[in-house]
């Protein structure tokens, strides 16, 4: 674990890739109460965050936060034909459409 934490800072900040055991022994080594670096990044970009009501690192906000106009057409479409239906004075509660 010390070799880890006697590592210089440009030695740390290359880009290969960690394994699972010098991911362990980096948080192993670390000091829970140490206060965050200033410069400190989040870590999935404070670009790509969206406000939601549960952090992201549980369940991520959705890719697509507006769908297109064709849901709501056949929603509006379907609330429609049932209100006619119900104009005609027929009844349509069973799946058939037959008289009230």
């Amino acid at each position: 674990m010390e070799e880890f934490a006697s590592q210089s800072e440009s030695a740390r900040s290359t880009l290969e890739p960690l394994s699972d055991d010098e991911l362990t022994a980096l948080a192993l080594a670390a000091d829970p109460a140490a206060p965050l670096d200033p410069d400190a990044v989040a870590w999935n970009g404070a670009l790509l965050h969206q406000p939601g009501l549960l952090p992201d690192w549980y369940m991520p906000t959705p890719a697509s936060s507006r769908p297109g106009r064709w849901p709501r057409a056949v929603v509006v479409g379907l609330v429609a034909g049932f209100l006619l239906i119900n104009a005609f004075g027929l009844c349509i509660t069973s799946g058939f459409i037959s008289v009230a």
